[in-house]
């Protein structure tokens, strides 16, 4: 299923939206070993694509690697907006996600998440996608778990290879009956369910930002939410619903609320716990986005949160995605409008707040993470 704006739709080509110049121009540019090496056992002519039948890729990115010669088949799956959108825009056919892939693929590539609940999941989803005789393939860095990866790909289906380069390796299985250990197929298919998590308030799943618990950035801007924010709301980057519920609860006047996720593995989510545990969501009116924010908002509104991610890929610091979603809460909120925002407190945030908004004040300082409060103009 593809999932944008507040329903569902038919699996289909993926409508891409626009992206900023500056952002597109970081991710044409951007290195990817991880699918160079994927890529790398075609390459060498180790592995054939199929003739037939078409190929599946699990989480898959965009790049020059799979686009040097023709994939015939290929279908992409991406439940990051990002990265699905950089997928259409070079013509693949591209989903969010499907759950009746049983047998269906001679071929299936998977680059795991470094989360080991949610890459053994993936793992054994490409396992079941893959028919009798067919191949899966699957690449890590180094620095993400590369050899856990190759262990747990052994384990679960025996191992017919591996090739390693650029501090990443890609090791690949023949998916046979008398190679793939059943019980643990199924174990590890259900790491990636849903679960109860804070006692039983939210539900949740690994991969997930704090998956597994309430983020304490989330929860200090939380609390200092005043009961007098009113009016259209956003939450800018919602996870699995905790801001948003907090938002509704705490603030008696908000009328609606526009929940904004790239991620539709954690919209879903929120979809869920916005709708059966929070008594607050029948009287504001809920929509859910699968929508990179970083590409601007549509909308207008009254009031903002936000607790803006700082990492992409990889691990280093990525402060240009906070000023991405200041700069879009600030054109997206009508004057006088209020944004409340959370961050680590070594990110620059200050410059940007201060272009685009007349009044910013540092509310709380504390657990490392700063409570910013700014209205606009």
């Amino acid at each position: 299923m593809i999932r944008g704006g507040g329903g569902n739709l038919t699996a289909r080509r993926l409508q891409w939206a626009p992206v900023p110049i500056a952002l597109r121009s970081r991710m044409a540019a951007a290195d990817d070993p991880a699918l160079d090496v994927l890529m790398l056992p075609f390459a060498s002519g180790v592995l054939a694509w199929p003739t037939a039948g078409g190929a599946l890729f699990l989480r898959a990115r965009d790049g020059w690697p799979l686009r040097a010669v023709a994939r015939d088949g290929l279908v992409c799956e991406q439940s990051f907006r990002p990265q699905a959108d950089a997928l259409a825009r070079s013509g693949w056919t591209v989903r969010e996600a499907a759950a009746d892939d049983v047998a269906a693929f001679p071929l299936v590539l998977a680059l795991p998440p470094r989360q080991r609940e949610e890459a053994r999941a993936l793992l054994a989803r490409a396992v079941r996608a893959c028919a009798p005789g067919g191949t899966v393939a699957v690449c890590a860095t180094n620095d993400e778990g590369a050899k856990s990866l190759e262990g747990d790909l052994k384990r679960l289906a025996g191992l017919g290879g591996m090739l390693s380069k650029h501090h990443c390796r890609v090791a690949w299985s023949r998916i046979a009956a008398d190679t793939v250990d059943v019980a643990l197929l199924d174990a590890w298919s259900a790491l990636d369910a849903p679960r109860a998590i804070a006692d039983g308030r939210f539900v949740s799943r690994p991969g997930v930002f704090a998956w597994d618990r309430i983020d304490a950035a989330s929860a200090l801007l939380a609390a200092h939410l005043p009961g007098d924010l009113a009016g259209r709301a956003a939450d800018l980057g919602c996870g699995y619903g905790y801001l948003s519920a907090e938002l509704l609860a705490r603030c008696p006047g908000i009328v609606s609320l526009d929940l904004y996720e790239a991620e539709a593995r954690a919209l879903d989510l929120a979809r869920r716990n916005l709708a059966g545990s929070n008594p607050a969501g029948a009287r504001a009116a809920l929509a859910f986005h699968w929508h990179d924010v970083t590409a601007g908002l549509s909308a207008r509104y009254d009031v903002i949160v936000a607790n803006p991610p700082f990492h992409a890929q990889g691990r280093a610091d990525r402060p240009d995605i906070g000023r991405a979603f200041i700069a879009a809460a600030a054109d997206a909120l009508d004057p006088g409008g209020r944004l409340w925002l959370v961050a680590n407190r070594h990110l620059p945030y200050e410059a940007v707040l201060d272009a685009r908004f007349a009044e910013v004040r540092t509310v709380a300082q504390t657990q490392g993470f700063k409570v910013i409060a700014a209205t606009r103009r």
